[in-house]
């Protein structure tokens, strides 16, 4: 089982930034990759960012390529997602995850969530 929580999330500005960071209790956590995603009120969840167990290959939506930046700490079992020219169609809960298939898999069926952290970007 691989546990993660969030933090950073908040209230920020239009072309400002946030970082987030998602601790990982589970073991071997340089095993899983890690993901973000996030949900809008009255939306689907989306796919953000991707990281591989190493931190050599990396994913973006779109949306975020660019903006966001995902990177990882093992020895800490932390990963981050650095969030720069933040717009209000940012605001979102966002939710870190696990998966042991690999970055390209964990984009689509990550087999762990966190309990998502609120970012609110104002216009």
């Amino acid at each position: 089982q691989v546990q993660l929580v969030e933090s950073g999330g908040g209230l920020v500005p239009a072309g400002g930034s946030l970082r987030l960071s998602c601790a990982a209790s589970g073991r071997t956590f340089s095993s899983y990759a890690m993901g973000w995603f996030r949900q809008a009120p009255g939306k689907e969840r989306e796919f953000v960012t991707a990281i591989s167990g190493s931190g050599g290959i990396r994913y973006y939506a779109d949306s975020v390529e660019g903006r966001f930046t995902i990177s990882r700490d093992n020895a800490k079992n932390t990963v981050y997602l650095e969030m720069n020219s933040l717009k209000p169609e940012d605001t979102a809960v966002y939710y870190c995850a696990a998966g042991g298939a690999g970055a390209r898999q964990v984009r689509r069926s990550p087999e762990y969530w966190g309990q998502g952290t609120q970012v609110t970007v104002s216009s």
